[in-house]
């Protein structure tokens, strides 16, 4: 996608957000290497910019300081195409969210990308046009939204302290069967990809996986 001056009294670029997907190169749009491509300054996380910025481009790391970063963007898109990479789809949880609230109008393109959960749904062949999408990094859904409902599927997202063992704790505390299928799935899309099909009341008692995603299927 070609990025075009903004028709502004700043003159500046688009801001252009590329989602590159759950990890592996395999499954990053074509329109989205394109994009990266052509880029003259990248944003994103460290191993983000590690796989795939060039010598020649200029590289601004996504880091703690969030502010930090929205305004080097600002000065960045002032003199040069700018794109930023963020993992799984920019559509969720990520950095498009604090971009739209910081320039509110300005023009903000997207290039989608595969994110964890669709990814988790495809590798369990589980259909997810009704499930329950998530997110415990870095937050707490709220225990109505987490109640159980009969036939429920939820998609979860995971950090280092909700984690495989505590969520599950979580919703047995709130109605769910000990023996509702849990699914853990980690690492998707690399070479030590993993998925362990348990139970809620099993999964109370395994390992903690973190960082991850919970599949869970009343």
């Amino acid at each position: 996608m070609e990025q075009k001056k903004k028709d502004s009294n700043r003159d500046a670029y688009p801001i252009l957000v590329v989602g590159i997907g759950p990890g592996s190169k395999d499954y990053v749009l074509p329109a989205a290497l394109r994009a990266i491509a052509s880029a003259d300054i990248l944003v994103g996380g460290r191993r983000a910019l590690a796989d795939y910025a060039r010598e020649e481009q200029e590289q601004i790391v996504i880091g703690a300081d969030i502010e930090a970063v929205l305004h080097g963007i600002d000065e960045a898109r002032q003199r040069a195409r700018v794109v930023v990479l963020v993992s799984g789809d920019p559509g969720y949880f990520s950095l498009l969210d604090a971009l739209k609230r910081r320039f509110l109008d300005e023009p903000i393109e997207v290039i989608p990308g595969i994110s964890s959960l669709q990814m988790a749904f495809s590798r369990l062949a589980i259909p997810w046009h009704e499930a329950k999408f998530l997110s415990f990094h870095g937050r707490t859904p709220s225990d109505a939204v987490l109640a159980y409902e009969e036939g429920a599927v939820l998609g979860l997202l995971t950090d280092a302290k909700q984690n495989s063992k505590t969520i599950p704790e979580k919703l047995l505390s709130l109605g769910w069967k000990r023996e509702a299928k849990l699914y853990i799935l980690s690492r998707l899309s690399y070479e030590d990809e993993s998925i362990i099909e348990t139970t809620l009341g099993e999964a109370v008692e395994l390992p903690a996986v973190s960082h991850g995603i919970l599949v869970v299927c009343a």
